[in-house]
């Protein structure tokens, strides 16, 4: 599935985005899938800088902004907050993530929008929670590093942040969960309130589990990288197979899997021997039986070491490349991809990406059998502006009058193209 017109559950609930790179325009993205009219708010003319990024960021944009309409102002102009603080008056959730205290320094802070409007849900995706750490600038590195997941990921002594922007995209879901919480809490109150979502404390989340072992043992746990670091399974790890450059993780994670796994590649030796009849016995001794392993399937092609791993109903995995991922046949099957035009990533080598859209992946659920699709493409700047003014009340004069003292720019208005 890659279209939709069929209104999502969250239809009729109208977002203004305040927001770039990543966690606040994934939180709204989440939003804009599941139904809700999100209006971004751009800087004209130009529009949102994370267009323009480049290298490992040049996908962030198009990644994060589809099912959204953009509206492109210049925010220093008195008219142009006059139209934002009409369109929060009827707005159900504000999303910002710009560095603290900006939103209040135009006017557009919480307490000043919930002056406007009692009911609005104001969520703020932040680097910190409130706290002593709540001025300081953050992104994901950062966060991976001092919050321990950039150790846990690199090997003894060489902290790695992990490849892809896991706290930014966790924590903008982070703050969808808020904005849902709110709402519903909004039917019973009469009142918005304001989300805060941070990526610190997102980070945190996912380190729970180390914290905990640090706990129980009394010492912090070795890194994954780590050639040294004890797994918990009998077999959890990444083999060559018989092609060239071609590997498999393999995972023996129960009893049940050994004993199928031993008889499935011809591994009797070991399913017979005491020492490793157990799973805590295998897990000390796994130096002796993993090259034996590891050799048998060194002899087999990819896909018949794969195809033998999915008849035993054991966890495999090929190691994949994001190119590869366009053609995944199950993405491609179950409506996961999204045909997304990739133009508004403006910083591609040349000007032009190497494709003009690409399948990209939607949401990871879905209701009552329906994947959430794509109503609109991610938008050019401004590409709803004159229309946006519209709802909110102003005039024709007064939208043409503000896009010709350079207020305004409204791709969809013949004017702003003169």
């Amino acid at each position: 599935m890659t279209e939709t017109t069929k209104p999502g559950p969250l239809s009729g609930i109208r977002v203004l985005e305040f927001t770039h790179m990543i966690m606040g325009p994934s939180c709204a993205m989440v939003l804009a899938d599941l139904g809700a009219d999100v209006v971004k708010v751009e800087p004209g003319p130009d529009g949102d800088n994370t267009r323009r990024l480049m290298g490992a960021a040049i996908g962030f944009f198009p990644s994060f902004n589809r099912n959204k309409r953009s509206l492109s102002l210049d925010l220093k102009q008195p008219e142009s907050l006059d139209l934002v603080r009409k369109l929060a008056a009827q707005a159900d959730v504000v999303v910002e993530n710009f560095r603290p205290g900006a939103m209040d320094k135009l006017g557009l802070g919480y307490e000043a929008l919930s002056a406007l409007n009692p009911k609005l849900v104001y969520c703020s995706c932040k680097g910190f929670l409130p706290g002593p750490y709540e001025h300081r600038a953050a992104l994901d590195e950062v966060v991976q590093m001092m919050g321990g997941l950039a150790y846990m990921t690199g090997p003894p002594g060489q902290p790695l942040r992990a490849g892809a922007s896991v706290n930014d995209i966790m924590g903008g879901l982070f703050g969808v969960i808020g904005i849902l919480a709110a709402l519903r809490e909004r039917e019973v109150t009469g009142r918005g309130t304001h989300v805060q979502s941070g990526l610190f404390e997102t980070n945190m989340v996912m380190m729970a589990q180390h914290m905990a072992g640090a706990a129980i043992t009394g010492r912090n746990p070795p890194p994954f990288a780590d050639p040294a670091m004890q797994k918990p399974w009998s077999v959890y790890d990444v083999f060559d197979s018989a092609d060239a450059g071609e590997q498999v993780f393999v995972g023996v994670v129960t009893e049940t899997q050994w004993r199928g796994f031993c008889e499935a590649f011809g591994l009797q030796e070991l399913l017979a021997d005491p020492s490793l009849a157990t799973q805590s016995k295998r897990v000390a001794d796994r130096s002796r039986y993993l090259p034996r392993v590891a050799a048998v399937f060194r002899s087999l092609p990819k896909a018949e070491l794969m195809a033998r791993c999915e008849a035993l109903g054991v966890p495999f995995a090929p190691i994949a490349r994001p190119a590869d991922l366009f053609e995944d046949p199950h993405l491609r099957a179950s409506g996961g991809l999204l045909d997304t035009e990739l133009t508004s990533a403006q910083g591609a080598p040349g000007g032009t990406p190497a494709q003009p859209a690409a399948g990209l992946p939607g949401l990871p659920i879905s209701l009552d059998g329906r994947r959430m699709g794509i109503r609109r493409q991610p938008p050019r700047s401004g590409e709803h502006s004159a229309d946006i003014a519209r709802e909110a009340g102003l005039s024709e004069a007064e939208i043409a009058a503000m896009v010709t003292s350079g207020t305004l720019w409204a791709a969809d208005l013949p004017l702003a193209a003169e």
